[in-house]
């Protein structure tokens, strides 16, 4: 406890992170709600003295606009595809790795990098891995399809080409582009959390389960799981709300039309949906902010209450 006679101390000790808070975090949030209150807000009608209605039309709008239930549909598929694939490659990662002690630092320096290279440069990557380009080398009557190296790969083993992402392409191949691009990229941090907790968990309960012959499939199941699951439930957790804000890695992929070239928005998402609105229409831009938080909030309230059952502290 702080003595009262010195906590002026503690508080001017604390006020520039206070200030910082205040203008950053407090005052953001309080402009999101209100500018979602205000119906047809516009910051240059703002500017110029007019007066906005009171009311909950902006999220209206934001529900009935035609492509919401889309954008929506794109973001919840998106993170029930990847956040439990991405976490149970992460535990079976993290377990052999956790086994291997001969360059086990080497490899969790391998596996961290994708973690603190920029998405939208990693998202390149992946696109020109899975494009293909037409050219024709200076000969207008052929055309020359020059694959990249995930269908070179697939015709090495004498199978056809796909078209996963250009012109033409089908909402399924978007779509797996995508899972692929997203679950590699989650996996280095919840490898980095779990193996944390795996080199935390008492080294008896394993020496006990082989002294009993117990199967590593069970010992898995039985010993591993178990003891981490407040670690599996806390990358679950803040894989949905990751998830649910999923926006840059698209762009990394199809660039800013959000789509293969002739079908902009085709992946679009809500906070795709965000920003696009965001420049013209703050109003509906913030209403649907607080749409986003409040699927984001009961998804989350969800998963406490399923994990409350299986977590084991």
């Amino acid at each position: 406890m702080v003595d009262s006679k010195k906590s002026w101390k503690a508080w001017l000790y604390l006020s520039p992170a206070i200030v910082l808070l205040l203008i950053f975090t407090a005052w953001p949030i309080f402009n999101t709600i209100r500018m979602s209150l205000l119906e047809g807000y516009n910051a240059m009608s703002a500017v110029s003295g007019v007066k906005f209605n009171f009311g909950f039309k902006n999220f209206v709008d934001v529900i009935n606009y035609g492509d919401f239930l889309t954008y929506l549909w794109n973001t919840i598929l998106l993170c029930f595809l990847t956040v439990p694939l991405s976490t149970l490659l992460a535990l079976i990662i993290a377990v052999c790795l956790n086994a291997i002690k001969p360059f086990q630092r080497l490899l969790q320096t391998i596996f961290f990098l994708p973690y603190v290279t920029n998405s939208i440069a990693i998202g390149m990557v992946f696109a020109a891995m899975f494009n293909m380009v037409g050219n024709n080398f200076g000969d207008p009557n052929e055309l020359v399809i020059t694959a990249g190296i995930i269908n070179n790969v697939i015709e090495f083993f004498g199978g056809e080409r796909i078209n996963w992402i250009n012109v033409g392409s089908s909402y399924a191949a978007n779509m797996f582009v995508m899972t692929v691009y997203i679950v590699w990229n989650a996996l280095p941090f919840k490898i980095l959390v779990l193996l944390g907790g795996l080199q935390s968990v008492n080294k008896q309960y394993y020496e006990a389960a082989k002294v009993d012959g117990t199967s590593r499939l069970r010992t898995f199941t039985r010993i591993t799981v178990p003891l981490l699951s407040p670690m599996i439930t806390y990358v679950v957790i803040t894989g949905f709300i990751g998830g649910f804000k999923e926006y840059s890695s698209i762009v990394g992929i199809f660039g800013a039309k959000m789509g293969p070239t002739g079908d902009p928005d085709r992946l679009n998402t809500m906070v795709g949906y965000i920003y696009k609105s965001l420049s013209l229409q703050p109003g509906r831009a913030s209403a649907a902010a607080l749409i986003l938080f409040a699927i984001i909030f009961v998804v989350t309230l969800l998963n406490l209450y399923i994990s409350k059952k299986n977590t084991h502290y």
